[in-house]
């Protein structure tokens, strides 16, 4: 009786501990792929519309970020709806995700060639979740591309 009484008291305090210690941290989590168009093209009086096609996957403290920026060769005319000319290309390493509701924030090291090239390249991407008319704004290289999915799906969480 007494060894009954010393096992159950046994299993309440480790079912107690257990209870008590906080339950592990959930997965923070971004995956996506579309195609994009950035706001307001390349700026300036005159824009030039710009296409992307961006891909990321991130969980936790790694995953891979793609984007390549295409523009028309020329900026009216025939062939000004083309997007064939790469303008800038980012590939590089997620190292944390911030998943806070429907928005990820992926922060990483990137290789930039076109537009802002270098090597070794921070960068942010702030992902909102949905299909088209989901956002991304990614800065890297001092630049700031604020970008609406056309076509594609980001999934958060």
């Amino acid at each position: 009786m007494v060894i009954a009484a010393a096992l159950l008291v046994a299993l309440v305090i480790i079912l107690g501990v257990r209870a008590a210690q906080p339950a592990a941290a959930a997965a923070q989590r971004a995956e996506g792929a579309g195609r994009t168009i950035i706001q307001g093209g390349t700026g300036g009086t005159a824009p030039t519309p710009v296409t992307t096609l961006v891909a990321f996957h991130a969980s936790n403290s790694s995953g891979d970020f793609e984007c390549l920026a295409l523009a028309p060769p020329q900026p009216t005319g025939p062939g000004s709806g083309e997007f064939t000319t790469n303008v800038m290309y980012v590939t590089g390493s997620v190292q944390s995700v911030t998943v806070r509701g429907h928005t990820a924030v992926l922060h990483g090291v990137a290789t930039v060639t076109g537009i802002g090239a270098g090597q070794h390249q921070a960068f942010t991407a702030t992902v909102t979740a949905g299909g088209p008319g989901a956002t991304l704004v990614l800065n890297v290289s001092g630049l700031e591309f604020d970008e609406i999915l056309v076509d594609g799906h980001f999934t958060i969480g």
